[in-house]
């Protein structure tokens, strides 16, 4: 997913968890001091993805922006807070993307309420933190 990504990636998603790194194999001294290797334990499962408070990113964002925007509500205001292309063009490609209704498409004011619903949605779905009300 090219534009969403670039959302996701704006507000720090797919950031690891930091982990204590685990010896490859364990050394041990034998009585007679030869060195014995054990096997090494088992690796462990794959990193914890860092949840994202969205909420709190935004705000951040907005507090340093020039002009006040109302990212709540607007898909508009949302990506030029993001600093992405807000532009028509590229909302409808963000709307293609994560699978717009067509009828919604043919009205902009329709695609745009749609848009703005289903990225907060997305970004719950993959990690984010989404107050309920926003979503």
């Amino acid at each position: 997913m090219g534009l969403f990504n670039d959302i996701l990636n704006k507000l720090g998603f797919g950031k690891k968890s930091p982990q204590t790194p685990t010896p490859s194999a364990n050394v041990t001294f034998a009585p007679d001091e030869t060195p014995a290797v054990s096997p090494a334990p088992a690796e462990p499962s794959a990193p914890a993805m860092e949840t994202v408070d969205v909420v709190a990113q935004l705000e951040a964002m907005a507090s340093k922006h020039p002009e006040p925007l109302n990212w709540k509500t607007s898909i508009v205001d949302l990506l030029k807070l993001l600093g992405l292309d807000s532009s028509l063009s590229a909302r409808k490609e963000l709307a293609t993307e994560l699978g717009c209704p067509a009828d919604k498409m043919a009205d902009s004011a329709q695609m745009n309420m749609w848009l703005h619903k289903t990225v907060l949605q997305k970004l719950a779905d993959n990690g984010g933190n989404v107050p309920d009300e926003l979503l």
